[in-house]
Protein backbone atom coordinates (compact mmCIF):
# COMPACT_ATOMS: atom_id res chain seq x y z
CA UNK A 1 0.00 0.00 0.00
CA UNK A 2 2.89 2.41 0.12
CA UNK A 3 2.79 2.73 -3.60
CA UNK A 4 -1.13 4.74 -3.71
CA UNK A 5 0.23 6.87 -0.78
CA UNK A 6 3.34 7.63 -2.91
CA UNK A 7 0.98 7.99 -5.84
CA UNK A 8 -1.04 10.41 -3.81
CA UNK A 9 1.83 12.65 -2.22
CA UNK A 10 3.19 13.22 -5.45
CA UNK A 11 0.38 16.00 -7.49
CA UNK A 12 0.49 17.11 -3.70
CA UNK A 13 4.13 17.89 -3.73
CA UNK A 14 4.12 19.31 -7.57
CA UNK A 15 1.15 21.69 -7.13
CA UNK A 16 3.18 23.22 -3.82
CA UNK A 17 6.40 23.14 -6.26
CA UNK A 18 3.96 24.93 -8.29
CA UNK A 19 2.80 27.74 -6.14
CA UNK A 20 7.03 28.04 -5.18
CA UNK A 21 7.68 28.94 -8.26
CA UNK A 22 5.16 30.77 -9.13
CA UNK A 23 5.39 32.69 -6.09
CA UNK A 24 8.98 33.48 -6.99
CA UNK A 25 8.06 34.57 -10.37
CA UNK A 26 5.86 36.98 -9.33
CA UNK A 27 8.11 38.42 -6.68
CA UNK A 28 10.79 38.90 -9.18
CA UNK A 29 8.93 40.14 -11.72
CA UNK A 30 7.50 43.26 -9.15
CA UNK A 31 11.19 43.69 -7.92
CA UNK A 32 12.41 44.32 -11.57
CA UNK A 33 9.60 46.68 -12.24
CA UNK A 34 10.08 48.54 -9.42
CA UNK A 35 13.90 48.94 -10.55
CA UNK A 36 13.25 49.93 -14.06
CA UNK A 37 11.18 52.38 -12.56
CA UNK A 38 13.67 53.45 -9.78
CA UNK A 39 16.40 53.65 -12.93
CA UNK A 40 14.70 55.20 -15.74
CA UNK A 41 16.65 58.12 -17.64
CA UNK A 42 15.25 61.14 -16.13
CA UNK A 43 13.89 59.56 -12.35
CA UNK A 44 17.60 59.83 -11.34
CA UNK A 45 17.82 63.65 -12.31
CA UNK A 46 14.93 64.64 -10.13
CA UNK A 47 15.56 62.53 -7.09
CA UNK A 48 19.12 64.04 -7.23
CA UNK A 49 18.21 67.81 -8.36
CA UNK A 50 19.02 70.73 -6.48
CA UNK A 51 16.06 72.23 -4.96
CA UNK A 52 15.57 75.63 -7.15
CA UNK A 53 16.53 78.57 -5.15
CA UNK A 54 13.92 81.23 -4.41
CA UNK A 55 13.61 83.56 -6.91
CA UNK A 56 15.17 87.45 -6.20
CA UNK A 57 12.52 89.96 -5.74
CA UNK A 58 12.12 92.98 -8.09
CA UNK A 59 10.73 96.04 -6.87
CA UNK A 60 9.22 98.72 -9.10
CA UNK A 61 8.79 101.99 -7.48
CA UNK A 62 5.88 104.22 -9.10
CA UNK A 63 6.00 108.08 -9.26
CA UNK A 64 4.35 109.43 -6.50
CA UNK A 65 0.64 109.85 -6.32
CA UNK A 66 -1.47 112.67 -4.86
CA UNK A 67 -5.32 112.60 -5.12
CA UNK A 68 -7.96 114.55 -3.82
CA UNK A 69 -10.15 112.20 -1.55
CA UNK A 70 -13.94 112.18 -1.49
CA UNK A 71 -14.98 115.31 0.27
CA UNK A 72 -12.97 117.21 -1.49
CA UNK A 73 -11.12 118.98 1.61
CA UNK A 74 -7.83 116.62 2.29
CA UNK A 75 -6.05 114.59 -0.37
CA UNK A 76 -3.90 111.67 -0.03
CA UNK A 77 -0.05 111.46 -1.37
CA UNK A 78 1.29 108.38 -1.22
CA UNK A 79 4.48 106.52 -2.83
CA UNK A 80 4.05 102.58 -4.04
CA UNK A 81 6.43 99.80 -4.79
CA UNK A 82 5.63 96.82 -6.76
CA UNK A 83 7.05 93.42 -5.97
CA UNK A 84 6.92 91.01 -8.94
CA UNK A 85 9.35 88.56 -10.02
CA UNK A 86 10.06 88.74 -13.39
CA UNK A 87 11.88 91.10 -15.93
CA UNK A 88 9.61 90.53 -18.38
CA UNK A 89 6.61 91.91 -16.06
CA UNK A 90 8.09 94.85 -15.20
CA UNK A 91 9.29 95.70 -18.87
CA UNK A 92 5.31 94.99 -19.70
CA UNK A 93 4.55 97.43 -16.63
CA UNK A 94 7.02 100.29 -17.56
CA UNK A 95 5.45 99.58 -21.33
CA UNK A 96 1.66 100.60 -20.21
CA UNK A 97 2.35 102.60 -17.18
CA UNK A 98 0.24 105.51 -18.60
CA UNK A 99 -2.51 102.82 -18.45
CA UNK A 100 -1.47 101.81 -15.15
CA UNK A 101 -1.45 105.06 -13.26
CA UNK A 102 -5.00 105.82 -15.15
CA UNK A 103 -5.95 102.95 -12.74
CA UNK A 104 -4.61 103.58 -9.94
CA UNK A 105 -5.15 107.33 -9.54
CA UNK A 106 -8.91 106.35 -10.32
CA UNK A 107 -9.17 103.93 -7.15
CA UNK A 108 -6.84 106.19 -4.96
CA UNK A 109 -9.60 108.97 -5.45
CA UNK A 110 -12.17 107.43 -5.01
CA UNK A 111 -11.15 106.84 -1.53
CA UNK A 112 -12.86 108.94 1.51
CA UNK A 113 -10.21 109.64 4.86
CA UNK A 114 -12.65 107.15 7.04
CA UNK A 115 -11.86 104.78 4.29
CA UNK A 116 -8.44 105.28 4.88
CA UNK A 117 -8.07 105.36 9.17
CA UNK A 118 -6.72 101.51 10.16
CA UNK A 119 -4.31 99.46 9.20
CA UNK A 120 -6.43 96.96 8.13
CA UNK A 121 -7.96 100.02 5.88
CA UNK A 122 -4.75 100.13 3.89
CA UNK A 123 -4.10 96.49 3.34
CA UNK A 124 -7.49 96.80 1.76
CA UNK A 125 -6.36 99.49 -0.80
CA UNK A 126 -3.10 97.64 -1.12
CA UNK A 127 -4.91 94.38 -2.59
CA UNK A 128 -7.60 96.95 -4.30
CA UNK A 129 -4.21 98.22 -6.15
CA UNK A 130 -2.99 94.65 -6.37
CA UNK A 131 -5.84 93.42 -8.45
CA UNK A 132 -6.03 96.47 -10.62
CA UNK A 133 -2.55 96.37 -11.68
CA UNK A 134 -2.75 92.46 -12.39
CA UNK A 135 -5.57 93.19 -14.71
CA UNK A 136 -4.78 92.54 -18.88
CA UNK A 137 -3.10 95.92 -19.49
CA UNK A 138 -3.86 94.67 -23.31
CA UNK A 139 -7.35 93.55 -24.45
CA UNK A 140 -7.67 89.77 -24.47
CA UNK A 141 -4.64 89.74 -22.46
CA UNK A 142 -3.06 87.58 -19.59
CA UNK A 143 -3.40 89.66 -16.33
CA UNK A 144 0.25 90.89 -14.63
CA UNK A 145 1.98 88.32 -12.40
CA UNK A 146 2.28 91.64 -9.46
CA UNK A 147 2.80 89.43 -5.93
CA UNK A 148 2.73 92.80 -3.87
CA UNK A 149 1.83 96.11 -2.96
CA UNK A 150 4.11 98.34 -0.76
CA UNK A 151 3.44 101.59 0.60
CA UNK A 152 6.74 103.59 1.31
CA UNK A 153 5.17 106.84 1.93
CA UNK A 154 1.14 107.36 2.94
CA UNK A 155 0.05 110.90 4.15
CA UNK A 156 -3.06 112.28 4.26
CA UNK A 157 -3.73 116.00 4.86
Amino acid sequence: MSKPAEAADAPKKSKKLLFIILGLVVLLAGGGAGAWFALKPGHADKAHAEPEPPKTPLFMPLETFTVNLQGGEQYLQTDITLQLYNQEQVDLLKLHMPRIRSRLLSLLSSQSPETLATEADKKKLAQAILAAVNEPVEPKGKPQEVSDVLFTTFVIQ
